[in-house]
């Protein structure tokens, strides 16, 4: 398996980073990807990844929280960053219309230019969106047979919106929030949608660990030593076995990001 979301410079694991890489590979994991939101976390995932070659990799981007602050010189680092051999895509970029962290102009430049990027270097892009369906596919879809491959990440939109995802040939990424038992009863049921070339698995942690977790752990914090969980929910949800569940979307994700497989 291969946790294509790990928010690992999360202060959530500054007390066992070391170990939560253990735990992971003792998980059976096979990969994490690590999630660069601004440009101090997208170096120090860089950084992260290096120290485990072959098992971590990371993206270099700005989450649309962080849009305000995008100018001319981050995408100078950026380009910097990508051109590191551990960094493998473009993101966290997007926007985030729920929050407004960033004001929404800001926002859309910020989602553009890193579209730009990602075709400019050849390299896939890594996407975040919420509540902005709209004006997210309006900003992609001129940029989207410019792109080598694009994901959206931790998605839990409606039907409609994975449709319109799937037609503009989108990747999914699909998290934990498939376990809750209120909040992911929608997910539950359009997962079967996902056609398994586009399916990707990820934990998103330290967030939306997963509900339904036995015996339930002491902390709320997510990692990726939980993401066999989660493929088992998933691969239920999909009438699937898990094993055929796990080789599809390892496989996917090694093309997507590529990932060569370690001997």
């Amino acid at each position: 398996m291969i946790d294509i979301g790990v928010n690992l410079t999360s202060s959530q694991f500054d007390q066992d980073r070391a170990l939560v890489v253990q735990r992971a590979r003792a998980a059976g994991l096979s990969a994490m990807v690590l999630t660069g939101t601004n440009l101090a976390e997208s170096r120090a995932v860089a950084d992260h990844a290096a120290s485990a070659p072959g098992f971590c990799y990371a993206t270099a981007g700005v989450h649309p929280h962080e849009a305000r602050h995008f100018d001319e010189h981050s995408l100078d680092e950026l380009r910097r960053l990508a051109a590191l051999p551990q960094v493998v895509a473009i993101g966290e970029c997007g926007l985030d219309y729920n929050r407004d962290f960033s004001p929404r102009p800001q926002q859309d430049a910020a989602f553009e230019a890193q579209l730009a990027l990602s075709a400019e270097l050849q390299l896939p892009v890594f996407m975040h969106c919420r509540d902005a369906h709209q004006r997210f596919m309006e900003i992609l879809a001129p940029w989207r047979d410019r792109l080598p491959a694009a994901v959206l990440h931790c998605f839990t939109g409606s039907e409609a919106e994975l449709r319109d995802c799937l037609a503009l040939d989108l990747h999914i990424g699909i998290t934990g929030w498939i376990c809750d038992e209120r909040r992911g009863r929608e997910l539950q049921r359009l997962v079967r949608m996902i056609p398994a070339g586009r399916l990707m698995v990820e934990t998103d942690s330290p967030y939306l660990i997963p509900r339904d977790l036995l015996p339930k752990p002491a902390s709320r914090r997510n990692e990726p030593a939980y993401l066999p969980h989660i493929v088992r929910r998933i691969a239920e949800c999909r009438g699937e076995h898990p094993d055929a569940l796990i080789a599809a979307v390892t496989a996917t994700s090694r093309a997507f990001f590529r990932i060569e497989e370690q001997s």
